[in-house]
């Protein structure tokens, strides 16, 4: 960062608005005013890891944080959060129609409803807790189909390929996520930022099948290619999240920043790669669909990473 005064001034610029132009002069030699491809991608993912440690992790979703009366933060979109004050509301009427129940005689007429009551209140919490815990809170009133089927529904959660230390591994790391979806979350964000260079590696072969029949390009100019595309992106994300943080006109910077994401690789392969407007649109249409698969790829890693740790 100390070295960053005049080449970071000369290569922003660029890298903004003319990346095949920087990325073709830096191939060809002209690397003293610039600031090299690898350097540049990790003071991105250093600003990400510094942004996001101060802000929180990005939410584009416009819902803010909730605090609970234990004093823990959630998210206050998170689709559990109405399923569980649901339950909440229900508890209390369940405590009180057995509370009820406790009081009546067993030959009370008012008995048999009562119960039918208090089972429906159980039946709709089971219901509740399924999905946001995975299991019947009330398993005692679960009818027998209700509960073959949830015997069913866990046993069709468990991974059976015939190889039974295989299976006992993975059913274990399965439910631990299962148990905490939230510290897998953060496990993820956490290998993320350590393993965010595997980017690099994952989406050169990518770049360079976007670019066959362009000779003269060598493993290392797709390198550059790459990692300079990475960095723009990083640092774009970071303005995105920004402007969402602090609501600095995030419905005209979101759609700007989702139209210009493609049209900056456009202008990085057409510049770079000395292709065609109709080539570039072409091969850009081409590197679009293989972004995908490298985004899958590197989430699956993570997920992966987090579930082994």
């Amino acid at each position: 960062m100390l070295h960053f005064d005049g080449k970071f001034w000369n290569t922003l610029p660029l890298l903004a608005w003319k990346p095949g132009h920087l990325t073709r002069r830096y191939i060809h030699g002209e690397r003293a005013k610039f600031i090299s491809p690898m350097a540049l991608f990790l003071f991105s993912i250093f600003m990400m890891f510094a942004i996001f440690s101060y802000v929180g992790s990005p939410n584009f979703t416009g819902d803010s944080t909730a605090q609970t009366a234990d004093g823990t933060k959630v998210f206050s979109g998170d689709w559990r959060t109405e399923m569980r004050a649901e339950i909440a509301k229900l508890e209390p009427r369940i405590a009180g129609s057995t509370a009820e129940l406790e009081k009546l005689p067993a030959d009370d007429p008012a008995r048999a409803a009562l119960e039918e009551k208090t089972k429906d209140l159980k039946n709709e919490v089971n219901g509740l807790s399924y999905a946001t815990e995975g299991k019947a809170r009330y398993p005692e009133a679960l009818s027998p189909d209700d509960a073959a089927a949830a015997d069913m529904f866990q046993f069709n959660t468990d991974v059976n390929t015939g190889v039974k230390a295989f299976d006992a591994w993975i059913n274990k790391i399965a439910a631990k996520a299962k148990k905490n979806p939230e510290l897998l979350l953060y496990k993820i964000q956490s290998n993320g930022y350590k393993f965010a260079w595997l980017l690099i590696p994952l989406s050169i072969p990518f770049v360079w099948l976007s670019t066959l029949g362009k000779r003269g390009h060598r493993f290392y100019d797709h390198a550059v290619f790459t990692t300079y595309s990475i960095a723009f992106m990083s640092l774009l994300f970071i303005v995105v999240t920004l402007s969402v943080k602090f609501n600095i006109l995030p419905g005209l910077i979101i759609p700007a920043a989702l139209f210009y994401a493609p049209f900056h690789m456009y202008r990085q392969l057409r510049h770079a790669y000395g292709t065609s407007r109709l080539g570039g649109v072409f091969r850009l249409g081409l590197l679009l669909t293989c972004t995908v698969f490298v985004v899958t790829g590197f989430l699956t890693i993570l997920i992966s990473l987090g579930l082994i740790g």
